[in-house]
């Protein structure tokens, strides 16, 4: 099969990007009690919110973050799948507040089912993103498998008391949202009909650093990433973290254009609809619809932080408000 034949990458996956990952429901029972591997006070973030990475303090001056992130095709073109991947796996140490340094690569691939010289372009995309976050990328890892999946274990540092966290939040916050939503439904209608969205693309694929840099300079100390547990998922994780209740504004939620159209016409993964069964018992969604709700629970991949404070350019969504009856509040 030689690259002038284009290859649906999509095809081979059941689930698209961060769509694929285990519903969180599912997941939080799997390392429920697990705890911490030595106990170590050193340890600044580990295990027990869900953070995006963990923080391992090194000196008073400095915390390493360390995280890696890996799927499967959420879009057919080979080097595109490559640097949304790593865009979104960088995104972790951002969402920390952190910068990285050096990033692995992990890659799966049916070489019997899938031409190298794809490969080689996921993992070219990779390292063109990398390159753009001044991050080191050096080898990694590769298996034979029987489907394609792609990400990186990226390792980075950050200052202490500049770490941004789930549990760091405090009634009265104004919540920002530095990327539009909607890549969840885009990605689903672009795996069934093979319509590309260029502008989905270009969210996914670019950096949240200058995101991450903007909200440290502003003394934020509290949020996280918004990628496969949706909008309303993330929300509910910082809200139960900092005991709070996150109220969302759905009217200044931004979308991504034919984000609506393509949840209308059914274009909602299945990752999606768990979303929303997972946050249904501690949600108040007030007048909200079906289809809005679908939206605010839609499985982003490499989506942007949702930060409690304000930063230029970013919406404000919502806000936070002292624990109520619901964990989240959507009016």
């Amino acid at each position: 099969m030689g690259m002038t034949e284009r290859v649906r990458l999509t095809r081979y996956a059941r689930g698209g990007g961060c769509a694929c990952k285990i519903p969180p429901g599912e997941l939080e029972l799997m390392v429920a009690g697990l705890g911490t591997a030595t106990g170590t006070t050193d340890l600044l973030v580990g295990l027990d919110h869900g953070d995006d990475a963990a923080v391992v303090r090194l000196d008073e001056r400095t915390g390493l973050v360390a995280t890696a992130d890996f799927f499967t095709p959420v879009v057919d073109d080979a080097y595109d799948w490559g640097r949304i991947a790593a865009a979104n796996a960088l995104s972790d140490v951002y969402a920390m507040g952190g910068t990285p340094l050096v990033a692995l690569n992990l890659l799966c691939w049916p070489r019997d089912v899938l031409p190298m010289e794809l490969a080689r372009e996921v993992l070219r995309g990779g390292q063109d993103v990398a390159r753009e976050a001044g991050c080191h990328l050096a080898g990694g890892h590769s298996v034979d498998d029987d489907g394609p999946k792609y990400g990186l274990a990226v390792t980075g540092v950050v200052r202490p008391e500049e770490l941004i966290t789930l549990e760091a939040g405090r009634p009265g916050q104004p919540l920002s949202l530095t990327k539009p939503l909607g890549v969840g439904v885009l990605n689903t209608r672009h795996k069934a009909t093979g319509e590309v969205f260029a502008e989905a693309v270009a969210s996914m694929s670019t950096l949240n650093r200058d995101a991450a840099r903007a909200a440290v300079a502003a003394g934020i100390r509290c949020g996280t990433d918004v990628t496969g547990f949706g909008l309303l998922g993330h929300a509910s994780k910082l809200a139960r973290a900092s005991g709070l209740t996150v109220a969302i504004d759905a009217a200044r939620v931004p979308y991504l254009a034919g984000a609506r159209e393509a949840v209308r016409d059914g274009y909602v993964s299945g990752g999606s609809r768990r979303n929303l069964d997972w946050v249904t018992p501690w949600t108040d969604f007030g007048a909200a619809g079906e289809q809005e709700r679908l939206l605010l629970a839609d499985a982003q991949t490499s989506g942007g932080l949702l930060v409690a404070g304000e930063l230029p350019g970013a919406p404000v969504v919502g806000e936070l408000l002292p624990r109520g009856e619901h964990m989240v509040v959507v009016r």
